[in-house]
């Protein structure tokens, strides 16, 4: 193995953290593990410790019966062997390996627009404001019907060769073909593709006078100047309190997370170690001077909070410098390098531990899980089996005697339960094939809004007349919705129903806002701040 002179540590994500409406095309929007290239491989070579594996594979290209692709045979080596060391360590093919690195650098060359697959159309939902799409005059709303020369309505065309068609080098055209209002238009789009920039942050705004509110997507290669800048704005708005939302953020670069909790401290603070088996004790410390080391500070986490941001949250919380409000967080504390072999494929190998300030590891227990070998196809998956309680090893406690623990990811301070009607089962079905959003994008783009977006956030609510609309729609698909249940799930179902209009309107931010108006674990932070056990600052 030989080592390039560039070292990049992460924390990867190792599952999809947020349900997105579709994707950005030539960018997808959930959250994947990823970094930026760093050492290099060189291909399996005759050694020690590999003999055996390279003269299989020369055997099997020069005496086997048939004629076999000898890099599937490489790969499939690989990710037997990788799948055997624990749940996160990764390898990726070359176009899995650009994908996570586009994700988290949060660049790609594309054109910016976000679509949803409404009856076997596909229907703008989102641009990117100042994006190559949005120069050229497209519109949420509008409909693709061919790109380049290829139909893409009733077709039943894959995401995959959606990307394809879209995707290409800087500086290169397409043409797509739109209908509008039920016309189509009576001559293509011209776009250029262009670099598209997307930020890590899903929104920043003043969620009341002198408290602000950030949530944070994931962690990539821009987040800790985001964040930065992000708080700078906040507080020339009056910004005194800050509202840190990391759920469902699954991680993402080591140093970003790093950068990101040194705002939070005026003085140099130790903010996570690591340590392997190969790699001596290394301990990463706070900047001097964050741009919110003082001021009441709340961190919202939940069961989908990983990596990352979980040492963000273990920081704030071993510091006593802020309040962490939400669920237990996932429990991923281990480090990842990534290796590239010279195909450009990678390998996301675990090198060590991370513990926070006062010594805690948050890894979850985890074993493998051989009953899951269904087929060779599925074989791997679900592998290994992660605990799902949360074990109180080790006994920590705060400067401030707060009592904290190590062993399966961040309990916070304030706890928020599950809502039973999140749980269930029909609300599950109902997110899982996308009836909200084709309810939404079917039947409200023909009532235009006759409301601003200040209106909009401070008086809409779905009218009644609507929501049986709803069921009805659902009804009609074949689901059973009884009148008891459809009256049980109201409130949830709308809430999710005026954020998407919100969305379809106004924009993503609105989106956030609407959800926001009625979230149980942002209500707890703002009682936190309103109550006298709010103290700020850093000491």
């Amino acid at each position: 193995m030989q080592k390039g002179t560039k070292r990049n540590i992460f924390v990867a994500a190792t599952y999809a953290a947020v349900l997105l409406l579709g994707i950005i095309l030539g960018q997808n929007y959930a959250d994947e593990q990823g970094n930026k290239p760093g050492n290099s491989l060189v291909p399996i070579g005759l050694s020690n410790n590999s003999w055996k594996i390279q003269q299989l594979i020369d055997l099997i290209a020069n005496a086997y019966v048939d004629s076999v692709n000898i890099d599937s045979v490489q790969n499939g080596a690989i990710n037997h062997i990788i799948s055997h060391l624990d749940p996160y360590s990764s390898y990726l093919v070359p176009n899995e390996s650009r994908r996570q690195t586009e994700i988290l650098e949060g660049t790609f060359e594309g054109i910016g627009m976000e679509y949803f697959n409404l009856n076997d159309t596909l229907m703008i939902v989102s641009l990117i404001n100042g994006g190559p799409a949005d120069k050229a005059g497209f519109r949420v709303g509008d409909k693709l019907l061919k790109i380049g020369n290829r139909p893409v309505a009733g077709v039943n065309i894959s995401r995959e060769s959606v990307e394809k068609l879209i995707r290409g080098r800087r500086g290169t055209v397409v043409n797509i073909h739109v209908k509008r209002d039920d016309q189509e238009l009576p001559a293509p789009i011209k776009v250029v593709r262009d670099q598209v920039t997307v930020s890590s942050m899903d929104v920043v705004y003043m969620i009341r006078p002198g408290i602000g509110y950030i949530k944070v997507r994931r962690f990539g290669i821009n987040t800790g100047d985001e964040f930065r800048q992000a708080v700078i704005e906040l507080k020339k708005q009056g910004a005194k309190k800050l509202i840190l939302d990391l759920r469902d953020n699954g991680g993402g670069y080591f140093h970003m997370a790093i950068k990101m909790a040194s705002e939070f401290f005026q003085d140099r603070r130790l903010i996570v170690y690591t340590e392997g088996a190969h790699e001596e004790r290394r301990e990463y410390f706070s900047e001097e001077g964050g741009s919110f080391a003082t001021g009441d500070l709340a961190v919202l986490i939940n069961e989908n909070t990983a990596s990352a941001s979980e040492i963000v949250a273990g920081a704030v919380q071993d510091w006593d410098r802020g309040v962490i409000i939400g669920r237990r967080s996932y429990g991923k504390g281990i480090v990842q390098e990534q290796f590239d072999f010279s195909d450009g494929s990678t390998v996301n190998l675990s090198i060590a531990r991370y513990f926070t300030p006062l010594g805690r590891s948050i890894q979850k227990k985890y074993t493998p899980n051989w009953s899951n070998m269904v087929d060779f196809n599925s074989m791997y998956k679900g592998l290994w089996a992660l605990d799902t309680l949360y074990a109180h090893g080790k006994t920590f406690q705060t400067q401030a005697g707060k009592k904290v623990y190590s062993g399966g990811g961040i309990l916070p301070d304030i706890h928020v339960a599950q809502d039973s009607n999140a749980l269930n089962l029909l609300y599950q079905d109902l997110i899982q094939y996308s009836f909200l959003e084709q309810f939404v994008y079917s039947r409200f783009p023909k009532l235009l809004p006759a409301y601003s977006i200040e209106n909009f956030l401070q008086g809409y609510h779905l009218p009644d007349n609507e929501y049986q609309a709803f069921v009805s729609f659902v009804r009609s698909e074949g689901f059973i919705l009884s009148d008891r249940k459809k009256n049980d799930l109201r409130d949830v179902i709308e809430n999710d129903i005026e954020a998407l209009v919100g969305r379809y309107y106004f924009g993503r931010e609105a989106y956030f806002k609407v959800k926001n108006r009625n979230d149980a674990f942002v209500k707890r932070a703002l009682e936190f701040f309103e109550s006298s056990t709010a103290t700020g600052g850093s000491d």
